[in-house]
């Protein structure tokens, strides 16, 4: 039976369901009307040149399943190589509890009721592991999943933008809307939500790892890129304005703030919030099942370098999906899960926002030797064929590819690391905490993964020759045959 093919439009829509992530509307619009400016500023400022570059390095380097861990590990070798694929992994399972978080209180916005801990334990276990096992699929197969997701997304968008015009129109707005409103503040607590904003622009280069699986994967990852692109930008600046026409910034809660706003705005009970409250959940599926397929590929290319653990490599028997790096997921997302009550005990404030804020800093980790890496590769691989190219001269691209560098640094940073002695500031050292723990925890697994290295690849040399990938030969032979075709090249 002939393997199913992504068409342009299933690209798209792809790449709206893995970049637009609909949980992150609220915490952007807790950013209040200044959000405005600061999407229009980061469209321009990151977003351009990060889907340009991606498009470049997507297109040239198409046969690399691991996508953004191939990229740094053929520029700067195995040592970055692990890192980065320990920071793009460690954020997935960390994203899946906090949305598991967000199920036991959206289904019971809808209800009018309060689940206790077993039941809500019992919710989250659901959904993490029906996305572990929708992940055993192969992307081509979860087609479906993804589009149907990508279009109740925009649902959701439109649906939020809309409410809020007509409670604007008959109620009035609930923020200040005052012109000065819309002027950037740069004071600490609004600066701590910049890091959702680039977060909710990531993504773009997951579309590379369905190459595989794409007709002319050359052709429809530029053109999924710049089309996706255009509709993300609209529809968050659409939802957010949806939500902050009916809660004041100020009061905006970051896990339920989509619920709160469409039972301000249709009434608690209604139909419209049961709806919404569905889709809603149903898009976190979709999110996740689009994001497993490109996170696990890279914690699977890794593990086989021998830079992620040996448990990582193993495949499913029917169709050679990762399998191993899949159940890692689940076991890590439910143990933190486990751990919610004891956080609350402790007085760890929002569990969700603590959750997502280390998930986010985690890739946003990862993305940053993106960009040196891909000014190293079009130096000493300038021989390679590139369909797509970013145009402009050298030292244009070197500041096109540096700002999105420093953006993605400065809002790790901020995000996480306390600015001042405010309440507000001090409630970030949970997050500081763990992501210190997390940074140890990658360096020793680096460490233990490397003795199964029969050698250490150093990165590309000038001449432009990748090293071979150090796989066990029993790998290789358990290789699909077009993943083997990929090896031999390298």
């Amino acid at each position: 039976m002939a393997k199913k093919k992504f068409r342009l439009l299933d690209a798209v829509l792809s790449v709206i369901c893995v970049v637009f992530v609909a949980e992150a509307i609220a915490p952007a619009a807790a950013i209040g009307n200044q959000q405005f400016f600061w999407w229009i500023f980061l469209i321009v400022a990151f977003l351009l040149p990060y889907g340009l570059i991606v498009s470049e390095l997507g297109t040239s380097y198409a046969d690399d399943e691991g996508g953004l861990y191939d990229w740094i590990r053929r520029a700067f070798g195995d040592k970055w190589g692990a890192r980065i694929s320990w920071y793009y992994w460690i954020n997935f399972p960390l994203w899946i509890a906090s949305l598991a978080v967000l199920f036991p209180s959206t289904i019971g916005a809808m209800a009018g009721i309060e689940f206790g801990v077993i039941p809500s334990l019992v919710i989250e276990f659901v959904f993490i592991w029906t996305v572990i096992f929708i992940s055993f699929s192969r992307a081509s197969d979860a087609i479906w999943i993804m589009n149907v997701a990508a279009v109740l997304k925009v649902a959701i968008a439109l649906c939020l933008g809309g409410l809020g015009i007509y409670f604007a129109v008959t109620s009035g707005f609930a923020s200040d809307m005052s012109p000065q409103t819309f002027f950037p503040s740069f004071d600490a607590n609004a600066l701590s939500y910049l890091s959702i904003i680039l977060f909710n622009f990531l993504g773009f280069e997951v579309i590379a790892t369905y190459a595989g699986d794409m007709e002319n994967p050359r052709v429809q990852i530029p053109k999924a890129i710049i089309i996706g692109g255009i509709v993300i930008a609209a529809i968050y600046m659409v939802s957010s304005f949806g939500i902050g026409a009916a809660i004041p910034s100020t009061e905006l809660s970051l896990d339920s703030g989509i619920m709160d706003a469409v039972a301000i705005m249709a009434g608690n009970g209604s139909l419209l919030l049961i709806v919404v409250g569905i889709v809603f959940l149903l898009t976190l599926f979709g999110n996740m099942v689009s994001w497993s397929f490109g996170v696990n590929f890279v914690a699977i290319c890794a593990a086989k370098d021998g830079n992620m653990p040996k448990a990582f490599s193993t495949e499913t028997k029917k169709n050679n999906m990762p399998k191993g790096v899949a159940i890692a997921n689940g076991v890590i997302a439910s143990v933190v899960v486990i751990l919610l009550p004891m956080a609350e005990a402790l007085g760890i404030g929002d569990y969700f926002w603590v959750l997502f804020s280390v998930g986010v800093v985690f890739l946003l980790f990862s993305y940053i030797p993106m960009f040196p890496a891909y000014l190293k590769l079009r130096r000493v691989d300038a021989d390679r064929e590139r369909l797509f190219k970013v145009p402009g001269s050298e030292t244009f691209v070197k500041i096109l590819a540096w700002i999105p560098a420093v953006l993605l640094v400065l809002a790790a940073i901020i995000t996480v690391v306390p600015l001042n002695g405010s309440e507000e500031e001090l409630a970030k050292v949970p997050m500081l905490v763990a992501v210190i723990v997390f940074l140890i925890a990658g360096e020793v697994v680096r460490v233990v993964s490397a003795r199964k290295r029969t050698q250490e690849y150093l990165g590309m040399e000038k001449s432009g020759e990748p090293a071979p990938r150090s796989l066990p030969e029993a790998t290789i032979v358990e290789e699909e045959e077009g993943r083997a075709e990929h090896i031999a090249r390298n």
